[in-house]
């Protein structure tokens, strides 16, 4: 399993020079953000430097990827997709936790390429260079399906999730972490904030591929919200982090 697909252009939904358009602002901005990491440091992340500026960033991540992992480690035969899937890390995390196989899909072929080179000895690894509309065969079935930081990234919430469904298993889950969730009188400063941030950053175009989905987008599917950060139990546990992780279980289970 441990190679990269490539698909072409061509078979990409969105317009190519969108899609490239987008691939090359976030590159750029991920370097401006010390978002590129070396080799070596994938191949350990989420462990980091403690020196390293984005450290407490990575705290929260090993905190989210360690009970997702914990979560499907009841069920350890299953096979995996994680859409936006950048560097790798967290699908190669989903590999080793599986006896089945798990793939990483994404449009920023540089990211992918690099987790090809780093993970290229991983077993029950592979990566695909395209969307989920388009990567993916329609009869290749998950029974993980997984967005980690990556649900922002997607216009509409429900065309998304109802495109992920197709690929599920019957018994199969979709897990939301590490992404922003709002109510909807909070959407329109957060937006703004956003705004200011690509704007003072140098990147105002990025906006328009950042988007803010709200937690009643959800209510026709059939989801459960396993980790709440505005609940005063859950900001108790020892995975204290202010992200949602959500669970959405298809449809016809």
């Amino acid at each position: 399993m441990n190679n990269l697909t490539i698909i072409h252009d061509s078979y990409l939904t969105a317009s190519v020079h969108d899609s490239e358009t987008f691939t090359e602002q976030y590159i750029l901005l991920r370097e401006k953000e010390g978002r590129l990491y070396t080799n070596e440091q994938i191949k350990n992340l989420p462990e980091i430097n403690p020196g390293h500026p984005h450290y407490k960033e990575w705290l929260i991540r090993k905190k989210t990827s360690s009970r997702l992992l914990r979560h499907l480690s009841k069920n350890p035969a299953f096979n995996a997709l994680e859409v936006g899937c950048g560097n790798g890390w967290l699908t190669n995390k989903l590999s080793a936790a599986t006896t089945g196989y798990a793939m990483g899909l994404d449009i920023n072929k540089v990211e992918l390429l690099q987790a090809q080179k780093v993970f290229e000895h991983s077993p029950r690894l592979h990566f695909v260079n395209g969307d989920l509309l388009s990567g993916i065969p329609e009869d290749r079935k998950f029974d993980v399906i997984v967005f980690a930081a990556s649900i922002q990234y997607f216009s509409s919430l429900k065309d998304i999730l109802q495109t992920a469904l197709q690929h599920l298993t019957l018994q199969g889950e979709i897990h939301i972490i590490d992404s922003r969730f709002y109510q909807p009188n909070e959407v329109s400063i957060a937006r703004e904030r956003t705004r200011e941030y690509f704007n003072a950053i140098g990147f105002p175009g990025m906006s328009r591929y950042y988007f803010h989905h709200c937690i009643d987008q959800l209510e026709s599917f059939q989801y459960k919200i396993l980790y709440d950060p505005s609940s005063w139990l859950d900001r108790l546990s020892f995975y204290k982090t202010p992200f949602h992780w959500i669970v959405i279980k298809n449809r016809y289970r």
